[in-house]
């Protein structure tokens, strides 16, 4: 942990005294050099570039500004009077924070100041590469004061497989200690400090300072993934100052008796983290690509769309037609409504033929492979037939699973089903799941899971009873074993935060809770908001983000929903019967993300993105009851 660390000078070791210390340390190797400068400790671990401090007169400047090829001293006149027997006089100076002579500053003027001017140029340029990389913050809502008040708990990273570093994330817990900027230092330029994570929420952690022990009262969020945080020993290796916090930098006098004791045997994050965390927000997909993706007007169809912006792995569609580029879609890349060029033709899918007779200038199809894959099934055998029975759920409203008929079996495994009692007569709202979505249901599901199964709208005889339905219907249920039964160990449970698509208006992401978990099946409720906006969501859904995805990746992030927003949503929400004609024609939610008008259309917003039909496997059955 400590390899790259200086070797201590005769005289640093001298600044530090056992005797002293607020705790009794062991004996040290020779590593991380202190320097005690007007009452300021700093740590210049790196002997070979970046800072260095005279061993004579104590003036800090950059390394290769200094005098002869070891670069011990600021100028020559330091040198000789180092060498001089005045050398003991001078070090206690040194120790007392005296100024440098007169002569030694006249001397080494003119190169120093160079030097710094260019050293302070490269260090703003470091900045603003780091700023064109940092998350765009959000005003008026912090995730770390909503976790820390209300003793919230999130989400780990390690259940988003399809989020920067879900695959790759190791054994960052409470405990691992990083190298952070210290902002409690007065110094002006950019300086380091080591911080153990206290508490983990998705990417966000809380962080504390070495030496603070129990004490509480600088400790702060950040997101791990961010450009500033670093292992331990990356000072070391990049030649950047370790400087204690103001507030304790008298606490000790042997700092490095200090940290050696309390990062022997700690845990920090791998060498090449911020590598991976790179590589991990490098998306396949491209602007001006084109794909086939669900038509938002007609659920029956896909039409042509060309691939505008990513973020994060989202996509933001602009249909082709669209001259003015507002008639746009957002999804996941990974979302299963989303295809390659010919896909619908393929497998016997309706298709919108675009108006536009050739591609337009730089667009080109994205290549097959970058779609997300779904299981192979054999349908040679049984099979799903027109006419069968099932569970569904409803995707333009995601918070109901309603009674369904499979209406046309379409090649490699998919399925074009309707909601009983509510369907258009052209059947212009059916919709496509594949054999193997975890959306779609066994008969009989909702009532041994619990969940309450809406009946087809019109229905007279309450409760509903799927034995009495099937006979008055003359039709069968599909069989059990053709449904997808296998459920993942997601990682999730009851109560955890998270942020997640509002599927009804797919370009927001907000704050949200789980609220049930029914094997794989997730209820998301979106916090601030009635009960009746919760969304059923697959555990696997690339709709589903860490705490701090959209600080990480600069997407905005919507807040959980003020008193008065709830207020008059309540009121609105009881004066209407809820309904699929009237429920998704008016806007859901009163959100700071209004891109380009208030209200959009009935026909504009009218599909819910049914990204919870995404296509995954595991492990258990759906015939075991769960608690509600």
């Amino acid at each position: 942990m400590f390899d790259g660390y200086d070797s201590c000078s005769e005289d640093t070791s001298s600044s530090s005294s056992s005797d002293e210390s607020e705790e009794e340390v062991s004996p040290l190797p020779s590593s991380l050099p202190i320097i005690k400068n007007n009452g300021q400790v700093y740590t210049y671990p790196d002997g070979k570039s970046g800072m260095a401090t005279c061993e004579m007169c104590g003036m800090v400047g950059v390394r290769d500004a200094f005098y002869s090829k070891t670069k011990r001293f600021c100028s020559v006149s330091c040198s000789r009077s180092y060498s001089s027997n005045s050398k003991k006089a001078s070090i206690l100076a040194r120790l007392q924070g005296k100024p440098p002579t007169k002569k030694a500053k006249v001397l080494q003027k003119q190169p120093l100041v160079a030097k710094l001017a260019a050293y302070a140029q490269y260090q703003a340029t470091l900045q603003n590469q780091a700023k064109t990389k940092a998350a765009v913050p959000m005003e008026g809502f912090s995730w770390g004061n909503y976790i820390n008040s209300n003793s919230f708990t999130a989400a780990p990273v390690t259940c988003f497989k399809h989020a920067p570093m879900g695959t790759c994330w190791g054994d960052i817990a409470e405990g691992v200690r990083v190298e952070v900027p210290n902002t409690d230092c007065s110094l002006p330029t950019k300086v380091f400090w080591i911080a153990g994570i206290v508490k983990l929420a998705g990417y966000n952690a809380l962080l504390r300072y070495e030496g603070f022990e129990n004490d509480s009262s600088l400790d702060f969020w950040c997101n791990i993934c961010g450009s500033d945080i670093h292992p331990v020993g990356w000072c070391a290796t990049s030649g950047k100052p370790l400087v204690p916090p103001r507030t304790i930098q008298h606490k000790y006098t042997n700092w490095k008796a200090f940290l050696v004791k309390r990062l022997t045997g700690a845990k920090t994050l791998p060498p090449d983290f911020s590598q991976k965390v790179s590589e991990s927000m490098q998306y396949p997909f491209k602007t001006s690509m084109r794909v086939e993706v669900v038509d938002k007007t007609h659920l029956c169809r896909t039409r042509v769309a060309v691939v505008e912006s990513v973020i994060g792995g989202r996509l933001r569609l602009v249909y082709e037609e669209s001259e003015d580029k507002t008639d746009d879609f957002w999804c996941h890349m990974y979302s299963p409504l989303i295809h390659h060029i010919g896909w619908s033709r393929s497998i016997g899918h309706r298709f919108k033929r675009s108006d536009i007779t050739k591609k337009q200038d730089g667009h080109f199809d994205a290549p097959p492979h970058l779609f997300m894959k779904v299981k192979e099934v054999d349908a040679a055998g049984e099979w799903f037939k027109e006419g069968m029975k099932l569970e569904a759920i409803d995707p333009l409203n995601l918070s109901a699973i309603c009674v369904a008929t499979i209406r046309k079996v379409l090649a490699d495994g998919y399925l074009m089903i309707g909601i009983d009692g509510s369907e258009a007569a052209d059947g212009s709202d059916w919709f496509c799941y594949h054999a193997t979505s975890p959306s779609i249901f066994p008969v009989g599901f909702c009532e041994i899971n619990m969940i309450e199964l809406t009946p087809p709208r019109g229905y007279a005889k309450l409760p509903f009873k799927w034995f009495d339905y099937l006979r008055e219907t003359d039709s069968i249920a599909a069989p059990v074993k053709l449904f997808n039964k296998e459920v993942p160990n997601h990682g999730f449970h009851v109560g955890m935060k998270l942020e997640a698509v509002d599927l009804m208006e797919p370009r927001l992401v907000c704050v949200a809770t789980v609220t049930r978990i029914i094997h794989r099946l997730l209820r998301i409720h979106f916090d601030g908001w009635e009960d009746e906006y919760d969304q059923w969501v697959d555990c696997e859904s690339p709709d589903l983000y860490p705490v701090g995805w959209c600080q990480l990746t600069g997407y905005q992030l919507q807040p959980p929903a003020p008193q008065s927003s709830r207020d008059s949503q309540s009121s609105s929400s009881k004066q209407k019967k809820k309904s699929k004609s009237q429920q998704y024609k008016g806007h859901k939610k009163m959100t700071s993300l209004q891109l380009k008008e208030e209200l959009l259309d009935g026909e504009e917003y009218n599909f819910l993105q049914g990204a919870s039909d995404q296509e995954s496997n595991g492990s258990a059955s759906y015939y075991i009851k769960q608690e509600p």
